[in-house]
């Protein structure tokens, strides 16, 4: 089991019983060995710019404890879907405090999973990690590839605090990146003016739909069409949700996504995207004893792995 205050065993009612192994969703042999796994979990426990609330390097060992409890059954499905793909969990990468070095650490490891031609899944961690998982994917399986956001901040600036790889950077990084077309961010409702002139300059590559837009229902129809054709990388900073949802983040910001405005919006992703080739969960910072943070963010996570998943099968809108 993960040590530490997330140490759980996994319910009577869970789709493999007793005491979980140390693994995403708790998997037994074979569904989690390597050589059968259609995903990867790369934990990236990276704290080196939060500005805020810290304990964003406990998020990845947070989550995966949690998942533990999540049941396997999936009632969209009709089925235990994490049995016919599998997930194997790497372990976690080990990462210097600079963050420009880390992200080159990262980019060297999403590089050589990616290369395997599975689904690469990273679990921060503050949101610099996506810069390096975005950057080793490219160099696997090479561009173009349009990033979807689902965030409470736009993370655009320059630099911040004197660092343009601090995680208020992590957009404008991944548009620096030969192969990033576009960014398209869902349930942003925090900005500075530095953001809103860069993302009035630039129409064409990013698209920001605020949260307010989200909770009118004004976005799928324009994400479906910024999406037809393209290979997508999704990330998850879950300050996109709202606090109600996950109140264990460094940086919480008020009327966020629902439960089922997040679910919707990934599925849309899936369906209108040629496929989703990587994706992340980041700034998780957990807090022990509200232990229902960590387990909304690693349901979420299944349902966007299995949705992931199916599209590259082919599959995407059948459910």
């Amino acid at each position: 089991m993960v040590n530490g205050p997330w140490s759980v065993v996994r319910g009577p009612g869970s789709g493999v019983g007793g005491q979980s192994p140390d693994n995403f969703l708790g998997l037994p042999e074979p569904y989690c060995l390597l050589e059968r796994a259609g995903v990867l979990v790369l934990p990236l426990p990276l704290e080196a710019t939060v500005t805020y609330g810290r304990g964003a390097r406990c998020g990845p060992a947070a989550i995966i404890c949690a998942s533990q409890q999540v049941e396997l059954y999936d009632r969209e499905f009709g089925r235990e879907v994490a049995l016919e793909y599998g997930v194997h969990t790497l372990p976690p990468l080990s990462l210097p405090d600079d963050a420009a070095q880390a992200v080159e650490f990262i980019a060297d490891a999403a590089a050589r999973w990616a290369g395997t031609g599975r689904l690469l899944v990273g679990l921060g961690g503050e949101h610099t990690v996506t810069v390096g998982l975005v950057r080793g994917i490219l160099r696997a399986r090479g561009g173009p590839l349009t990033v979807v956001q689902i965030d409470a901040h736009a993370d655009l600036r320059a630099e911040y605090e004197g660092n343009p790889y601090s995680h208020a950077c992590t957009a404008r990084r991944l548009l620096e990146e030969p192969g990033v077309e576009q960014i398209l961010q869902l349930g942003v409702r925090s900005v500075c003016p530095e953001e809103m002139e860069f993302v009035r300059a630039h129409p064409d590559r990013v698209r920001v739909w605020y949260a307010e837009g989200v909770h009118a229902g004004n976005w799928s129809a324009e994400l479906t069409a910024r999406l037809s054709g393209r290979a997508v990388y999704l990330t998850i900073d879950v300050d996109g949700l709202d606090p109600a949802v996950i109140p264990a983040t460094g940086t919480p910001e008020p009327d966020g996504l629902t439960w089922r405005e997040a679910v919707d919006v990934i599925r849309t992703v899936a369906c209108a995207a040629t496929a989703v080739v990587g994706m992340d969960c980041v700034e998780l910072a957990p807090v022990p004893g509200l232990h229902a943070a960590e387990f909304a963010a690693a349901k979420l996570l299944y349902k966007a792995m299995s949705y992931a998943i199916f599209s590259r099968k082919g599959d995407r809108c059948s459910t």
